[in-house]
């Protein structure tokens, strides 16, 4: 672990922009330094082609099919979606079931930024300045039982805010609500990110208001957004894309160049970031995104069949 100023890693702009974050969530100075982040090594700094994407294309070039299934559809259809009230449940195999308000999931931690590598399955890339806190502290107030092996997550079932979950074919023919999972060992990972804001500013609709997940070394699909459901299971629990297609989406989606999806090869990638979102800056994709950190998670595993 190594401590960063937050000043050297992030726009001066941002950095002001922070402050206020800090205090529109409720969280007391005291409660975060803000002359100094603690960022892991590997996950945060920037490296060769790890230029930040910037704030404009991070929000209007997603993939959030609730919303449509074009990129800029999440930016254009979410802008009146409400997040209050909201609650978030952490269930199943616990000792201590718990719901929590969007307010206390926001303010129950202190939170850092954290600068992740974000790579979709479709060969595309963007750097992005995450504020949130560790999946892991979330999951132990909840006490997990011996019996609980994996981690099960739903996104919000509201087709009336939601244009994708009450027309199929605007929500790209995908049975909602939108279900993702982990095994526990990988929610647990110090990675494993619960976000609540980007850029210094609370999280947009359209990028996944206002609770998401951000697992780095997996693609995108897997960081599901707007979680109403945490439910801890013995069992592999099923997941959207994989139910849709499993041959091509695989329950564990680790980043992995020498896998390819069977449409398109994974070996590179277009990062967004210096000349937006036409630019042709293709570079060569990193197993496990770069994280290569979580490698023993998947010791003694055939990657090509557990993809």
């Amino acid at each position: 672990m190594k401590n960063y100023k937050y000043s050297e890693i992030t726009p001066e702009k941002v950095y002001n922009k922070r402050r206020k974050f800090i205090k529109s969530v409720g969280l007391g100075l005291g409660s975060l330094t803000l002359g100094s982040m603690s960022l892991l090594n590997n996950a945060h700094s920037l490296e060769n082609n790890s230029e930040l994407t910037s704030y404009k294309d991070i929000t209007t070039y997603n993939n959030y099919y609730e919303f449509g299934t074009g990129k800029g559809d999440p930016y254009k259809n979410s802008q009146e979606f409400k997040i209050k009230p909201w609650n978030i449940s952490i269930e199943g195999e616990v000792e201590s079931p718990i719901t929590l308000s969007a307010e206390e999931i926001l303010s129950l931690y202190p939170s850092e930024e954290r600068v992740y590598r974000l790579r979709c399955v479709e060969g595309w890339s963007m750097v992005i300045p995450w504020i949130g806190y560790e999946l892991g502290a979330l999951l132990k107030a909840a006490d997990p039982l011996s019996s609980a092996k994996y981690v099960a997550f739903e996104t919000l079932d509201d087709p009336k805010q939601m244009p994708g979950q009450r027309n199929r074919f605007l929500g790209g023919g995908i049975e909602y609500p939108y279900v993702e999972g982990l095994r526990l060992d990988e929610a647990m990972h110090p990675l494993t990110l619960m976000s609540v804001g980007l850029y210094g500013k609370t999280l947009p609709p359209q990028n996944g208001a206002p609770v998401r997940l951000v697992v780095p070394w997996k693609y995108g699909f897997k960081s599901i957004k707007s979680i109403v459901r945490i439910r801890l299971t013995d069992k592999q629990p099923p997941t959207t894309w994989n139910r849709l297609a499993s041959n091509e989406y695989g329950f564990y989606a680790n980043v992995n160049p020498d896998v390819s999806h069977p449409r398109w090869s994974q070996a590179s990638e277009r990062r967004i970031t210096t000349g937006g979102l036409l630019s042709r800056n293709r570079i060569p994709t990193e197993m496990y995104n770069g994280y290569s950190e979580v490698a023993p998670l998947y010791a003694n595993m055939d990657l090509t069949r557990n993809f």
